[in-house]
């Protein structure tokens, strides 16, 4: 009896104790909540305490540093200067030609196809004639290759657009009676091509089949294409280069990434395709 007694006795005090303890929970809890919401405004009083003239500088640089990042491995916008992709992609000296996105995360985990149209920066015997953009005053040209880095202002390099046809350790040519430019023996799908020579082909030398003269045959290095534009009677392309060290060709750590989608003019948005030409 004296025992159930003791045990009924010390019942109530371990139940007071857990409320006692539950209730300093939950003031610890409150406390602590009101602690957050302290640092929470304290921190929205200083962001709104900042001043604009540290607040605007710190939100371009950032700006300007995600669009560097984004064109340096994402993909950046081209414009197209010249008509030697039509009627895939057009373009005129001194008009407003296409702009496309030529995007590089394909080319991360995948090699670029005949078929594909690329935007290259051209070697040595593609840049004769090449005239910088940059301004003569150093001050100018300097704001000029920082806004070229985050795609205000065209780079100064000889950056290319053309379709490749041909990929490393292929054999291309084009001779008398072949009806159409050939790799490996066989003709490739030329239905993107455009159907009108804009210049004249003498029968002697070369045929509209071949796009102008005849030429190769030449065996393209690895890891190197050989590319042509659309526009094949108006397209100084690979065939025109013949007689550098790498025969015409374009080394792979020149190619800049895959054009995937035309976004001006208005009219003419759309994405690109990569025809399957060898088929």
């Amino acid at each position: 009896m004296t025992d159930s007694k003791d045990a009924a006795e010390r019942e109530p005090r371990h139940s007071r104790s857990g409320a006692r303890s539950s209730r300093s929970s939950s003031g610890a809890g409150r406390a602590k909540a009101g602690s957050t919401r302290a640092v929470a405004k304290k921190r929205d009083e200083d962001r709104r305490n900042t001043p604009w003239y540290i607040e605007i500088p710190v939100v371009v640089a950032l700006t300007l540093l995600l669009i560097f990042l984004l064109q340096t491995f994402v993909g950046r916008v081209y414009l197209i200067p010249s008509a030697s992709m039509e009627p895939t992609l057009h373009g005129c000296e001194g008009c407003n030609g296409d702009r496309i996105y030529v995007q590089k995360v394909s080319y991360y985990f995948s090699d670029p196809e005949p078929g594909d149209i690329v935007v290259f920066k051209g070697t040595d015997s593609w840049n004769t004639g090449y005239v910088s953009n940059r301004s003569d005053n150093s001050f100018v040209a300097g704001l000029q290759e920082l806004g070229s880095h985050v795609g205000l202002v065209a780079p100064d390099e000889n950056d290319l657009v053309k379709r490749i046809v041909a990929k490393g350790g292929q054999t291309v040519s084009c001779q008398e009676g072949d009806p159409a430019v050939m790799v490996d023996g066989k003709p490739v799908d030329q239905s993107y091509v455009l159907d009108i020579p804009v210049n004249p082909v003498n029968p002697e030398t070369g045929s509209e089949a071949c796009g102008g003269d005849y030429f190769g045959p030449v065996t393209v290095p690895e890891d190197s294409y050989w590319v042509m534009g659309d526009n094949r009677t108006n397209s100084a392309d690979s065939r025109y280069h013949m007689g550098d060290e790498r025969q015409g060709t374009i080394p792979r750590e020149n190619i800049r990434g895959k054009v995937s989608f035309i976004i001006l003019p208005l009219t003419r948005i759309g994405p690109v395709g990569s025809p399957d030409i060898q088929d």
